[in-house]
């Protein structure tokens, strides 16, 4: 087994992800695994640069994430980066921070390559031999990628929940027409999407990252975040609409008090929301497989 490290740095999040990898069957054994929102993405649809408030939570993230991979002894590490980092001008200060506290130049890649890895993470424990569509709904891009033990068409676009909600969101809870400018850009993504992904030919549809997962959790009536009970839980197209307009008519406050909902994503929730519902509605998924392995397994396992 090699102990390898991952680090998926996004847009409203960092994660953390140390395991030990057998090198011939890819068998993966989680050790650690965490995740911190930064905010990294604040301002960036607006300015176009990284907010020095936004690199220094960003920062402190990556000084704790190193005192864990130094104790439990990560013979290599992977440091990837997403939307946030791609779109800024001063990524290179980004890049600089991350290199003096962790010693590894953070991969700033593709909206393509993040396709890729997201699809290894979320179906290597998947059986059979139906065509899925997985999606990853992160803070500034979504991720679509079509496949079974390998990906067939893949494509990233602008839409997440981060960037929507900066981008459109003036109120709480959000008017009608605000509601319906976000609706407005996930069909524009998702038609822009679906030129080069064949996103209406799958037979099972696979949701991930922390939007997917808190409408899981809410929609599974759990008290507390359970990584558990969401992972490979399946939860209705009628479930999604439910836990969406049920977030569309809460306040800040309302959202907040939603125990699984974490701190974090309260103001960007409803907007991953309607991302989820859109991307349901489109396909004519009867139900979401919800996935809590994604980019960062996919990342570890590409380092063994």
């Amino acid at each position: 087994m090699t102990r390898v490290a991952g680090i998926d740095c996004g847009t409203n999040s960092i994660r953390l992800l140390v395991a030990d990898i057998h090198p011939e069957t890819g068998d993966l054994v989680e050790l650690d695994r965490r995740m911190t929102i930064v905010r990294l993405g604040q301002g960036v649809d607006k300015t176009g640069r990284l907010a020095p408030e936004a690199l220094e939570r960003t920062f402190a993230a990556c000084r704790a994430y190193a005192e864990v991979i130094e104790e439990l002894g990560a013979e290599k590490l992977r440091f990837v980066a997403t939307s946030a980092s791609r779109d800024a001008e001063n990524r290179q200060d980004f890049v600089n921070g991350v290199v003096e506290i962790l010693g590894v130049e953070p991969e700033v890649i593709t909206g393509d390559q993040e396709a890729e890895f997201s699809f290894t993470g979320a179906t290597g424990e998947l059986h059979g031999d139906d065509r899925r569509l997985v999606v990853d709904i992160g803070g500034g891009s979504t991720e679509f990628v079509v496949g079974n033990r390998h990906v067939e068409a893949a494509r990233s676009v602008d839409i997440g929940c981060v960037r929507l909600t900066e981008r459109h969101v003036r109120h709480d809870p959000p008017t009608a027409e605000e509601a319906d400018a976000i609706r407005a850009d996930v069909r524009a993504a998702l038609d822009l999407a679906a030129e080069t992904v064949p996103i209406d030919t799958a037979e099972t549809l696979v949701g991930l990252a922390g939007s997917v997962t808190t409408v899981a959790a809410i929609a599974l009536g759990l008290p507390e975040y359970d990584s558990e009970k969401i992972h490979h839980a399946r939860i209705t197209a009628a479930q999604v609409a439910e836990v969406t307009d049920r977030l569309l008519a809460s306040t800040h406050a309302e959202r907040a008090a939603i125990s699984v909902i974490h701190p974090g994503r309260v103001d960007v929730i409803i907007a991953g929301a309607i991302v989820l519902r859109e991307i349901v509605e489109r396909v004519g998924a009867h139900e979401v497989v919800v996935s809590e392995h994604d980019i960062l397994d996919g990342i570890a396992l590409s380092v063994s």
